[in-house]
């Protein structure tokens, strides 16, 4: 691993230079001379004497640079029938008009915006608009209820409110006005204005302080972009499935620009020109990285998809999209290969479509089984690369580096610490773990840039003090993941799970990511979760639960002998695994986690909250009774 192995000593030998070297690729309006500021170790930041717009770099930029007439966003919505393209020209003038109406409404640079939008481009366009105001925009996940929506509202304190009068889903339509206005009817904080784009699946009834996107950019005069300092924030990002006060993520201009521009070359070999499709949504880091930010600042084309491409009728969507647009990449969650794989477990859907432009299978979100893993290596025949990253980290911390040095797929791993990730696996006292030793996943300070900086306090001013205490407080000198893990003797690191889904049966610690690899390696098994719950005897016992593969027949008591019998085989009889039930479905968020701590509450009889990220609260209401057994 020479490319690699170079490339990685440097960052963590060399932050200085090589950071400063990997801000050439961003366009500044004053350069950065130095790279980190460790003044106030441990809080770090980057560029500290930089000066950029962020939203320039994404798109006037390329346009100025002879690219405006290439394809900059394609928006394919199956749900209204509809598809959309916008050059760089096109993106950047909508862009441009839609930050002048802001402006003209009073917000400006340090001023929050709310977005609370589906995947219409007109979101993207909020985005990149608020950058280019130097304005903090948070995209609040559209559809979320009114109590999250004004929880964020409360802690931001934003200037304006942007909202859609609906979202489109698969069968039906969520209006999203009434929530907006249910929100800001328990909120102390109130905006001054909230900007509608009307929708005609679901149209609504403006108020006084409403202003409707149409004739707000009729009359609009576009703005230019406004240079920020490399640390001020670009946005905030509120962690999912938060209770009581939200924990706002900040992410800054100029280090994220740096390593997002950075990371689609080297991790994942998207250049300008390559059409890049992630499958997630712009509520989430995944979106915001991955579908706006990182493919528009390194001039490709992306993705923009309105809609689920998983499960039945349309076991083909993901293909049909990376047919129809040439598509080099896709990055979606292991979730939503389960799905495709439950529904058409041979793949026949494949037939129907030109994949020749395809090259790489991006997933991350969730733990990649193995068995996920063989079935789409086998069907597409392309790299599968699982990657691992945080909503905190904004960017990969392990992944398979495509466009820097492609390196044999391990299953089950994450492949190796990206640069600048210094990835460590400790002990509960702190201690260094040798390889093949589970422990923490922790990162040697300072993070590198990209991640963030601090937490979003609710009074206009970062919260140091909450940041230090929620991340850097377990060990002194490093970053908590909250992920369970090893490194094998040739680097490559395994993701086993968050900490808490690490179990301790009678004195062991067992980690219930090993275990779900062995029921994922079952034939009939299309998905499962392993769960620890209370047992007066051990301590904690380890409770299995599947879902079974389309036209799948095998009873439950069959089932369970095979199970066990592979647990028993593979981990050892150390594991006391011996409970599997079938189940229709799992209760999951709506960017496809598994909802497994929610699961062990009810399991240990506790009176659990239905978190507010669930995407089929019928699917969790199902499963209690089933959760709730004692066996």
């Amino acid at each position: 691993m020479g490319a690699y192995a170079d490339t990685y000593e440097r960052s963590i030998n060399e932050p200085e230079g090589f950071w400063l070297e990997a801000a050439r690729g961003v366009s500044w309006t004053k350069a950065p001379t130095k790279a980190l500021d460790d003044s106030r170790a441990p809080l770090y930041r980057w560029f500290p004497d930089g000066e950029l717009n962020t939203a320039y770099n994404a798109l006037d930029r390329h346009v100025e640079s002879d690219r405006g007439n290439q394809a900059a966003l394609i928006w394919d919505s199956p749900v209204t029938s509809s598809q959309r393209t916008y050059t760089y020209t096109e993106l950047r003038d909508e862009v441009a008009r839609f930050a002048g109406g802001l402006r003209s409404l009073g917000v400006g640079t340090g001023d929050r915006v709310i977005i609370y939008m589906p995947m219409v481009p007109e979101a993207v366009v909020a985005m990149l608009a608020c950058a280019r105001l130097g304005a903090v925009h948070s995209v609040v996940f559209g559809g979320f209820a009114a109590k999250e929506l004004a929880a964020r509202v409360e802690d931001a304190k934003p200037k304006a409110v942007v909202a859609a009068s609906c979202g489109i889903e698969p069968g039906r339509v969520v209006e999203y006005k009434p929530i907006v206005e249910d929100a800001l009817a328990t909120t102390a904080h109130q905006p001054d204005h909230v900007l509608v784009l009307q929708r005609e699946a679901a149209p609504c009834t403006l108020t006084d302080r409403d202003v409707d996107w149409t004739d707000l950019m009729s009359g609009a005069v576009p703005a230019d972009p406004v240079p920020v300092a490399a640390t001020d924030p670009l946005y905030v990002l509120y962690t999912s499935g938060t209770t009581g006060k939200p924990k706002g993520v900040v992410r800054d201009n100029g280090g994220h620009a740096v390593a997002l521009a950075w990371s689609m070359g080297a991790v994942y070999d998207i250049h300008p020109g390559d059409v890049w499709w992630t499958a997630s949504d712009v509520g989430w880091v995944v979106g915001h990285s991955y579908i706006v930010y990182a493919p528009l600042l390194v001039g490709a084309t992306t993705v923009l998809y309105e809609g689920k491409p998983v499960g039945t009728p349309d076991a083909g969507a993901f293909w049909r999209v990376i047919s129809e647009h040439g598509v080099k990449a896709l990055f979606t969650a292991p979730t939503a290969l389960r799905a495709v794989k439950r529904v058409d477990p041979d793949a026949a859907e494949l037939a129907k479509y030109d994949l020749r432009e395809f090259t790489t299978l991006f997933l991350a979100g969730e733990r990649l089984d193995p068995e996920t893993y063989h079935w789409a290596h086998e069907h597409l025949g392309v790299p599968v690369v699982d990657h691992w990253w945080q909503t905190e980290t904004g960017w990969p911390i392990a992944a398979n580096l495509r466009g820097l040095e492609p390196m044999p797929v391990k299953p089950g791993s994450a492949t190796m610490p990206v640069p600048g990730w210094n990835v460590q696996i400790l002990d509960q006292d702190g201690r260094r773990l040798p390889a093949g030793q589970e422990g923490a996943i922790a990162i040697e300070l300072p993070l590198p840039p990209g991640t963030l900086p601090t937490l979003w306090g609710d009074d206009e001013r970062f919260d140091d003090e909450r940041f230090t205490e929620a991340y850097l407080s377990r060990y002194d000198g490093y970053y908590l993941t909250g992920d369970s893990g090893y490194l094998d003797a040739d680097g490559y690191l395994f993701v086993m799970g968050r900490t808490d889904d690490v179990i301790n049966v009678a004195g062991h610690r067992l980690s219930t990511g090993s275990m779900e690899a062995v029921l994922a390696a079952h034939p009939a098994v299309a998905e499962c979760a392993v769960i620890g719950v209370a047992d007066r005897l051990k301590g904690q016992l380890p409770r299995g639960f599947v879902v079974l593969k389309a036209s799948v027949e095998i009873t439950e008591d069959r089932l369970r002998d095979d199970l066990v019998e592979a647990v028993r085989s593979e981990i050892g009889p150390v594991a006391a695994f011996r409970e599997v039930s079938i189940v229709p479905a799992l209760p999951k968020t709506r960017s496809g986690k598994i909802l497994r701590k929610t699961m062990r509450g009810i399991a240990d009889g506790r009176d659990e909250p239905v978190p507010s990220t669930i995407e089929d609260p019928e699917v969790l209401t199902a499963l209690e009774p089933v959760l709730r057994t004692d066996r």
